[in-house]
């Protein structure tokens, strides 16, 4: 036994330091996802359609290659750029602070042509009366009338370099190209050919300059010229080196996020994750008492195990701001596999065994329940991975390393500190408070009045759902744009209402807040720009920066909804097959309608409350239908156990008494898991506020379930026997 305890201690040790060694110091070790340290994330789609058929199956690869390159001589550190379905293409830049000159580098064709001008005054004279003749296209450069052949006699496919130049002759940087062999040769019979003409250099469709060539350039060198500013030149220059791309992308979704609100977010993270933290120590100390210190030391090495996990890099894991929410709930939930083994090796002490016997006993029988309540949340936290978009992936990374963590430190490090303590002679009892002494409540007699309880609360929530209709939608799911301004000084919601009617945006939702300095704006159109652009021109004398700009297109919205109803789909199949493995059909049916249950009334709250549907929201109600089960799987686990000791007793007997028996770990695992919510809620902040109350509202409704819904359905469905 002593060699067992002492292995066990060797191990505890080494996962311990490991963690350490992994996470110190964390504010290194721990990558922070977009959200937390700033920067863009992308959706863009190839336009495949602008591609001939034979070249469309490597199109997008080859637009990845273009960007890739754009973006590493951009100077961007550690972006993540990869393929996604057939057309589209996923970006993260972390860190970028002029999102305007990022988005210009990634869109920009670079489709570089070069035309002769013609210079015959009638010809000139016909086209501007609308009479182009054939052969020719008529484009402007500084409003001056150009007359382009429409044959192009060179492009930019022979560039093999291009810099920024400047001359005591300009005022503005102009662009040196340098073209390959071949390139340079076809160059230099085209200018010998034409001297005297005029060769109109166009990029992405637009005139840049029209040079008259002198003489022949035979050193397959070129400038480019015109009115550029030096950061114009230098991205000009950089998007000719890599290369044109293969076809026209669009951006279809935009999450963009100021370095301020990342450090804002880290801050209220931080606050959050350490008011819920101080509030269950406390609580557990004070209960629990010596056994509650215990927990409290597992679950500080329960924190340390979940960053040094997060640090490892070959996992490539990031901490996002759900994934704060994610640590936020894991303290809470973390906690509940303390309190099932704490109230069994409480039920083993009063039936007369010793210290030693009941914590063998008190963690032999909490053990599949805490594995079957975990299994199912975990259940959940895979689905919200395969979904879920990068930030609800940090989330459920996080929720998942910490549904081990907290395993681990329950299942074998307290059980390594009771066993030693158990086996010397200083300790010989366990003492606990217990303010629920021996309950006896007749939840089963009560449960039609429960059932009309809930049939009205779904009711109510349906009926604002339907109501609300396409309100009940954010911008992830319905489309649109937010943006999120901080100006140096107040500004009124007239000045900035005005601003946005001359747009033709004076419909757009409006929110002001901070001492009137934040601002923040809803359209249903994709209007960043328009906005951006229109305040620097309107408040130019009051500086702004941008804190978020999210914007998603239609197309991308419908794949988000279709992605949010298939990971509620799988979710609850997924726990349906195990619950029915674990237990019968029955209960697994029983625990679905529960499921059900939650899941709306938490979606009618949300309704009800006037907030709105998102990405985040749907994390949540997956994590209230992990939770909601966890809590439904204690209870039935109870019932099936008593099935096999009170066997003289009626089917709605045993059910009430396994209520009653879990009523303590019930409340006080909810209690616990609410007060670490309760400060993701208050201190969390605006962004992750919704996401704070979906668990509030789901944390309440899961634990009046799982003692009014889904155990009262086995007596109402119990068929052939007594109930």
């Amino acid at each position: 036994m002593i060699k067992n305890l002492k292995w066990k201690a060797l191990l505890v040790i080494m996962v311990v330091a490991w963690a350490v060694w992994m996470a110190y110091p964390p504010q290194e070790k721990v990558k922070l996802g977009l959200d937390l340290k700033g920067g863009m994330h992308l959706v863009l789609k190839v336009d495949l359609e602008q591609v001939p058929k034979e070249v469309q199956h490597d199109a997008t690869e080859r637009a990845i290659e273009v960007i890739r390159n754009r973006i590493d001589q951009f100077g961007v550190s550690e972006p993540l750029i990869q393929k996604h379905g057939q057309d589209h293409i996923i970006i993260q830049l972390p860190g970028i602070t002029d999102r305007d000159r990022a988005l210009q580098i990634i869109k920009q064709s670079a489709h570089l042509e070069f035309k002769l001008v013609n210079r015959d005054a009638d010809k000139i004279n016909a086209a501007l009366e609308g009479k182009v003749p054939a052969g020719y296209e008529l484009k402007y450069l500084n409003n001056k009338p150009l007359l382009l052949e429409q044959k192009t006699v060179f492009t930019g496919e022979s560039i093999v370099d291009a810099r920024v130049d400047w001359s005591t002759m300009q005022i503005h940087p102009f662009i040196s190209f340098t073209l390959n062999s071949q390139g340079g040769r076809r160059f230099a019979r085209l200018t010998k050919e034409n001297i005297g003409r005029e060769l109109a250099i166009i990029l992405d469709g637009k005139v840049k300059s029209a040079p008259t060539i002198e003489s022949e350039i035979p050193s397959g060198k070129g400038q480019i010229t015109g009115r550029f500013s030096e950061d114009e030149a230098a991205d000009l220059a950089l998007v000719l080196r890599t290369g044109a791309l293969p076809a026209p992308i669009q951006v279809e979704e935009e999450r963009t996020v100021g370095a301020a609100l990342g450090v804002d977010s880290i801050k209220k993270g931080i606050s959050s994750v350490l008011v819920g933290a101080i509030a269950v120590v406390v609580f557990m100390g004070g209960y629990y008492l010596w056994a509650g210190l215990v927990a409290n030391f597992a679950l500080c090495l329960n924190l340390v195990i979940i960053l040094g996990v997060l640090s490892y890099p070959r996992l490539g894991a990031t901490l996002t701001l759900p994934g704060i929410a994610g640590i936020v709930l894991t303290i809470g939930m973390a906690v509940d596999a303390n309190v099932l083994i704490f109230e069994r090796i409480r039920e083993e002490l009063k039936n007369g065994k010793t210290l030693h016997l009941a914590i063998i006993n008190g963690y032999q029988k909490a053990f599949l329940t805490i594995l079957d309540a975990n299994v199912t949340t975990l259940i959940a936290a895979f689905i919200l991975f395969q979904f879920g978009t990068g930030p609800v992936k940090g989330f459920a990374t996080t929720l998942t390393i910490g549904i081990a963590a907290s395993m681990f430190t329950a299942l074998v490090v307290t059980r390594l500190i009771f066993d030693f303590i158990s086996l010397g002679s200083r300790l010989k009892s366990l003492p606990m408070l217990q303010f629920v002494r021996e309950p006896n409540f007749n939840f089963i007699g009560r449960r039609k009045i429960a059932y009309l309880l809930s049939v009205c609360l779904i009711i109510f929530g349906l009926t604002s759902l339907i109501l609300r209709g396409k309100q009940n939608l954010g911008i992830d799911f319905a489309g649109g744009s937010i943006q999120e301004f901080r100006f140096e000084r107040p500004v009124s919601a007239e000045q900035i209402r005005q601003a946005l009617k001359e747009i033709g945006l004076g419909n757009s939702f409006l929110q002001q807040y901070k001492d009137k300095r934040d601002i923040l704006i809803r359209s249903l159109a994709d209007s960043s720009d328009q906005i951006v652009n229109k305040f620097k021109s309107d408040f130019s004398d009051n500086n702004f920066q941008i804190l978020k700009i999210e914007q998603v297109g239609p197309s991308v919205g419908k794949n988000l909804t279709a992605q949010a109803i298939k990971a509620l789909f799988f979710a609850l199949i997924g726990i349906c097959i195990y619950v029915s493995l674990r237990f019968e059909f029955r209960f697994a049916l029983a625990a679905i309608v529960a499921l059900f249950h939650d899941v709306l009334i938490s979606a009618g709250a949300l309704s009800l409350t006037g907030r709105e549907f998102s990405v985040p929201v749907i994390a949540a109600l997956l994590t209230v239908v992990g939770y909601s089960i966890n809590d439904t799987i204690v209870v039935f686990d109870r019932i099936r156990e008593d099935l096999k000791i009170m066997r003289k007793a009626g089917y709605q007997e045993i059910i009430n008494a396994s209520i009653n028996q879990t009523l303590s770990r019930t409340l006080f695992t909810s209690l616990t898991t609410l007060l670490v919510v309760l400060a993701l809620f208050f201190l969390g902040g605006t962004v992750i506020n919704d996401f704070a109350f979906i668990l509030l509202v789901g944390i309440i409704v899961g634990t009046y379930s799982s003692v009014f819904v889904a155990s009262p359905l086995l007596v109402d469905w119990r068929r052939g026997k007594s109930k």
